[in-house]
């Protein structure tokens, strides 16, 4: 439980795929594989890492959501706050049809991760390299959260990773690296919880230990979550991506040759 939540605590926020990394993890340690309910629990205690780390951001959409019902005043948050509602939309449509068909587990290959690994990190390495740093998360427009948000429904295949697509969009639209990392974790919010709630029928059939060890390796993710947003934040305001794009295309090669 504790290196399933170092994993994902550590992979979630950085670019580099956290459910490539869940899937790789039985394959180098030959665990048996954790499964998805796992996968997922592990991801809603990132998600309140999140929450706890951009905690003003999210009180501020809490102000747009009363502001939508007539409650006080807050333009800006409630622009901001339905932008990202509408961004998750793409995300929420193909995350239930992968639910609903039974997809998600026809996804769990290393050749997938490989490939993905790879393609998507050069991606990421051109938009950081020509991506001007201009835009600010106040900046976001309707458009714009459409278009990362279409870039987040692409993470549901594993390798492609979340943080690292939205970034991506995001430095391509013109957001600096550090806006954009914050872009793509508030982006992240809706989007988990929901994948939260479709296992909600898995964990009223799940087993009493297997309830237990989701609850206990969720509660490690959240700190080791926490600690990676709190370095990652700090290192995107003095390096660039480049790092993250070598580690994905070194780690997608050897999955392709080894496996």
């Amino acid at each position: 439980m504790l290196l399933l939540a170092v994993v994902q605590g550590v992979t979630e926020f950085l670019p580099i795929s956290s459910s490539g990394h869940l899937i790789l993890l039985p394959v180098f340690t030959g665990y048996a594989d954790q499964g998805p309910m796992i996968d997922i629990a592990v991801h809603v205690g990132s998600l309140l890492a999140i929450i706890t780390y951009f905690f003003k951001d999210v009180l501020s959409f809490g102000k747009g959501g009363l502001a939508t019902i007539g409650i006080g005043k807050a333009d800006t948050e409630r622009r901001l706050l339905w932008w990202i509602i509408i961004g998750t939309i793409p995300a929420v449509i193909v995350g239930l049809f992968l639910k609903t068909g039974g997809y998600l587990e026809g996804f769990r290959s290393t050749t997938l991760v490989g490939i993905n690994l790879i393609v998507y990190g050069v991606l990421l390495g051109v938009a950081d390299r020509i991506g001007r740093q201009v835009k600010s998360f106040e900046d976001m427009t309707l458009k714009d959260g459409l278009i990362v948000g279409l870039a987040q429904a692409l993470a549901l295949i594993p390798g492609t990773s979340r943080s690292g697509v939205t970034m991506t969009a995001a430095r391509f639209l013109g957001y600096s690296r550090v806006e954009s990392a914050r872009f793509s974790f508030l982006l992240s919010i809706p989007a988990v919880a929901g994948a939260g709630i479709l296992i909600i029928p898995d964990l009223m059939d799940a087993s009493g230990d297997l309830l237990k060890e989701a609850l206990i390796t969720g509660a490690l993710t959240f700190v080791a979550a926490f600690a990676t947003m709190t370095f990652l934040m700090q290192f995107l305001r003095k390096a660039s991506m480049m790092v993250f794009v070598i580690y994905r295309v070194a780690m997608g090669a050897a999955l392709l040759i080894w496996f």
